[in-house]
């Protein structure tokens, strides 16, 4: 009889009197494996287990099942701590300088401007043969940056169809307004060839499926209403027109040219966009340069146009106009790809500004009203379409 009564008392004593033992756990904190791998390391955590005298298997099996989900919870949440990247305060994304978009924008339209007002002080030569000496010395000067960037020559083989249609597109709207240039007042041909973005807004609804609202259909319509009073036909505007330069069929053909050379240069934005990023914006130009020049050689041979530039200030011209062509379209080009398609659409309105100073300034030549009047509705509708995609962009954003 006493040996119940013993083990009872063994056991309230027992319960009473919980005896505790201390482990410890080495945890693994591998950084590259976090979660598959374990190796040694000196923080240590501290298991505590309790040994019990349990009366029944039931007080056993509770004890149990609330051990194991303890563990079980602590597990969880080490392998949540440890599968957790790390994430240094040092490594920040490295910051754009706002507005360098714009600015490249900004320096793309100035050396323009300053090329179609050099085109216009060389009366000698003919626009072709002036495209394909420009056309030359580009591709003088884009050889090394191709080296040096280790970008090649053709570039990636499933965007050279791209490649060869920007530089012919490219290459034409450049002719059309060298042509333009020589044949019309200064700002006019400017302004007209200023219209790109409205076609490009339409062309990019034809062939890159975005979508086309009732406000491009209105801006198209200033658009043809400025082209319409800058080259006053005569069944509109009667036979004695004034603020003409030379005769008029001249200036209709450089009205028609400065209008293709439109339609070519929305075409290649379009192109530019098609190919995004993948391209290197030098190998772009050298595409330009080459099939331009190809084009303007064999263009020029049948017209037997070709000229020797008269030595000295001609010679330097020509030299500049193609240092500023490799620079105005590095520029664009970037700040195509740093900054959204309108506010650079609308950084260019300074274009017909510089044109409309240079003509008045340097060429003694004041622009008409109508001239002002198709002006004002070529850059209104321009400046239209690039607030609204810039809107539609911030929106989705």
């Amino acid at each position: 009889m006493s040996e119940p009564n013993n083990c009872t008392r063994g056991r309230a004593s027992a319960a009473e009197d919980d005896v505790s033992v201390v482990f410890h756990k080495l945890v693994s904190h591998d950084k590259q494996s976090h979660c598959d791998q374990e190796n040694d390391s000196d923080e240590r955590t501290e298991e505590h287990i309790h040994l019990r005298c349990f009366h029944d298997d039931a007080e056993r099996k509770e004890e149990e099942e609330g051990a194991e989900k303890s563990r079980n919870s602590q597990e969880r949440s080490e392998k949540e701590t440890l599968c957790t990247p790390a994430t240094p305060q040092d490594e920040e994304k490295p910051k754009r300088c706002p507005g360098l978009g714009l600015f490249y924008a900004f320096l793309s339209t100035v050396f323009f401007s300053i090329i179609a007002f050099l085109v216009k002080t060389i009366q000698d030569l003919h626009s072709i043969e002036i495209s394909a000496i420009r056309c030359f010395f580009q591709m003088l000067f884009v050889i090394p940056l191709l080296i040096y960037n280790k970008t090649g020559f053709l570039g990636p083989r499933d965007k050279r169809i791209y490649l060869v249609l920007r530089g012919f597109l490219g290459s034409n709207a450049m002719i059309m307004l060298f042509y333009a240039v020589q044949q019309m007042p200064l700002a006019d041909a400017t302004v007209i060839m200023f219209s790109n973005p409205v076609f490009t807004s339409l062309l990019a609804w034809i062939f890159l499926k975005e979508k086309c609202t009732i406000w491009d259909c209105v801006f198209t319509v200033f658009t043809l209403t400025g082209v319409i009073l800058i080259a006053r036909p005569p069944f509109l505007f009667g036979e004695h027109l004034g603020g003409i330069e030379g005769d008029y069929t001249n200036h209709i053909k450089g009205t028609v040219a400065a209008f293709a050379g439109a339609i070519g240069a929305a075409f290649t934005l379009i192109i530019l966009r098609k190919m995004g990023k993948s391209v290197h914006y030098y190998l772009s130009v050298w595409y330009y340069a080459v099939i331009g020049f190809i084009e303007t050689v064999i263009t020029v041979s049948v017209l037997g146009e070709w000229k020797i530039p008269a030595c000295g200030r001609d010679r330097w011209l020509l030299m500049l106009i193609a240092v500023l062509g490799i620079a105005g379209q590095t520029f664009l080009t970037k700040a195509l790809h740093i900054e959204k398609a309108g506010p650079v659409s609308l950084m260019r309105t300074v274009d017909v500004v510089l044109a409309f100073f240079f003509q008045f300034v340097f060429l003694s030549r004041a622009p008409t009203w109508w001239s002002l009047g198709g002006s004002l509705c070529i850059v209104a509708s321009t400046s239209g379409v690039a607030l609204r995609k810039w809107y539609s962009n911030s929106r989705k954003n």
